[in-house]
C-alpha cells in the first residue's frame, strides 16, 4: 500500500506540475498553515444517526480545523432563524451519543448540537466552529434580506445576536456565546438561480458585497468588545456564468477570511449521460465543450482577483451515480437510463456506502492525469472520490498555492474517517 501510494504521489504532482507549474517556495503554504474545513449536518443526527460524537471519536475532529454547522436560514421577515430548534439546543444526547461520553440531563442550560459542538471544540481546542446561513434550500429570502443598507443591518445583528452572542430563543441571554466562532454564508446563489423559488435580483451581485462588508464591519465591532477575532467565510460558486452573476471578485475577499469553492457538482443524475462530478481537470473525450472541472473553477476565480491563499477547495464525501449505462469509456460518457438506486435516493450515494461495491462486482477506474474515479459494473456507474484521489488534490492544493480543502459532509465519510485522514495526510 505504501509503494502505491509513493507511486500515485509521483504521478500526481508531475501531472500537476505539467499543467499548473510549480509554485516557488515562497507561493507555497508553510506546513501548518492549511485550512481543512468541514461541513456537520443539523439534520445528520436523524435518517443518517451521525452525531457530532462520530465527529471525535472517528479522529476527524483532531484533523479539521473548522467544522460548518448547516444550516440556519434567512427567514421572509429578513432575520436569522434555526431551521430546528430541537436539533440546534433541544434534543438530549445519551453517553453513548455524546462528545464527551457524560449524558446530558434535564435543566442543563444548553442542550442539542450546539451543547455537543461546545464539546467538541473543548476537546480540540484548535478547532473553529462557524455557523452556515442559507444552503440550498434556506437562500430563497438572502435577496430581499439584503436589499437596503438598513435591511442588511437588521440581517447582520440577527444572525450575530443569535448565533454569536448566543441568544437562543426560551433560553437564558447568552447561553450559546462563544460556540461559534464566525459566520459562513451560504447565499446559493446571488444572481442566479438556485433551488426552485428563490428570490434573485441582477443588484444581488453588488449587494452581496454590501452584505459581507456589514457583516464584517458588525464581527469587528463585536470583537473589540469580546477581545476575539470572528471569522467571515462564503460558500461561492463551481460555474463561470454564476460567478460573473453574483460576485465582484475583486472587492468581497477584503471582507472575506477565506472561501470554499464548489468543487463539485459539475455532472450529475439530471442528466442523461454518466460523467464526473469533481475532476481535477476535464478528461479527454467529454461531450460538453466548454465544461467543468476544479481547475477551471479555481482559474476562473483567480482571473476575477480572487487571492489563491483564500480559495479552499470543496471535495465531495458523496458519489453520483447512472444506471442502465452503456458505451462510453468503461462506462464514462455511456448513456444512462437513469438515477443508479440509493439510499436516500435520487442517484446521490454516502462515501462509506460507495466504496463497499468493490466487493459486489464494481471495478474502480482511475484517470490519474485528470484527477478523478469512477466504479461501474458493466451496468451502473458512481462517480466519486476516494482517499487517492483526495490525495492528488491535496497536491494540486499545495501546488496551485490554495488555502486547503473543504468537505462535504462529513457523515458521508466511513467510521475511520478515511477521506478526512487523507486530506489531512496530503496538507500536512
Amino acid at each position: 500500500m505504501r509503494g502505491f501510494t509513493r507511486r500515485l504521489v509521483a504521478v500526481a504532482a508531475a501531472a500537476a506540475v505539467v499543467v499548473t507549474g510549480a509554485p516557488t517556495p515562497a507561493q507555497a503554504h508553510s506546513n501548518d498553515s492549511y485550512l481543512k474545513v468541514a461541513y456537520f449536518t443539523q439534520w445528520g443526527i436523524y435518517g443518517r444517526d451521525f452525531q457530532l460524537a462520530d465527529v471525535q471519536q472517528s479522529g476527524a475532529a483532531a484533523k479539521l480545523t473548522h467544522i460548518n454547522y448547516a444550516f440556519g436560514p434567512v427567514t421572509a421577515a429578513g432575520v436569522c432563524d434555526s431551521a430546528d430548534p430541537w436539533a440546534d439546543w433541544g434534543t438530549s444526547f445519551s453517553a453513548e451519543n455524546s462528545v464527551d461520553g457524560v449524558a446530558d440531563v434535564a435543566g442543563q442550560p444548553i442542550a442539542g448540537n450546539l451543547n455537543q459542538l461546545a464539546e467538541l471544540k473543548k476537546k480540540n481546542p484548535k478547532l473553529k466552529a462557524l455557523i452556515s446561513l442559507g444552503g440550498w434550500t434556506g437562500s430563497a429570502y438572502f435577496s430581499d434580506a439584503v436589499l437596503t443598507d438598513a435591511s442588511r443591518k437588521k440581517l447582520v445583528s440577527s444572525c450575530i445576536d443569535l448565533w454569536i452572542k448566543g441568544n437562543l430563543p426560551g433560553l437564558p441571554a447568552g447561553v450559546a456565546a462563544g460556540i461559534f466562532d464566525g459566520i459562513d454564508l451560504d447565499w446559493e446563489w446571488p444572481g442566479s438561480s438556485g433551488n426552485a423559488g428563490n428570490i434573485i435580483r441582477p443588484e444581488d451581485k453588488q449587494n452581496f458585497t454590501a452584505l459581507v462588508a456589514e457583516f464584517r464591519s458588525q464581527l469587528d465591532k463585536l470583537g473589540r468588545t469580546s477581545k476575539k477575532k470572528y471569522e467571515l467565510s462564503a460558500f461561492v460558486p463551481a460555474a463561470p456564468a454564476k460567478i460573473t452573476a453574483g460576485f465582484e471578485v475583486n472587492k468581497i475577499f477584503r471582507y472575506l477570511d477565506f472561501a470554499t469553492v464548489q468543487g463539485y457538482d459539475f455532472h450529475g443524475t439530471w442528466e442523461p449521460v454518466a460523467n464526473q462530478q469533481s475532476a481535477l481537470r476535464v478528461p479527454q473525450g467529454a461531450p460538453d465543450n466548454p465544461d467543468f472541472s476544479v481547475e477551471n473553477t479555481i482559474n476562473a476565480w483567480i482571473a476575477g482577483g480572487a487571492p489563491k491563499r483564500k480559495l479552499i477547495l470543496g471535495v465531495p464525501y458523496y458519489s453520483q451515480g447512472w444506471t442502465g449505462v452503456t458505451g462510453g469509456r468503461n462506462g464514462l460518457f455511456g448513456a444512462a437510463t437513469g438515477p443508479a438506486p440509493s439510499t436516500f435516493g435520487g442517484g446521490t450515494e454516502d462515501y462509506k456506502r460507495v466504496k463497499e461495491l468493490t466487493s459486489q462486482g464494481f471495478k474502480v477506474h482511475r484517470d490519474v492525469l485528470n484527477g478523478h474515479a469512477w466504479l461501474y459494473d458493466g451496468t451502473t456507474f458512481w462517480t466519486y472520490d476516494d482517499p487517492a484521489v483526495l490525495l492528488q488534490k491535496s497536491l494540486y492544493i499545495r501546488l496551485k498555492g490554495l488555502g486547503g480543502a473543504m468537505m462535504w459532509s462529513l457523515d458521508g465519510d466511513d467510521e475511520k474517517a478515511s477521506l478526512t485522514k487523507a486530506i489531512s495526510a496530503g496538507l500536512q
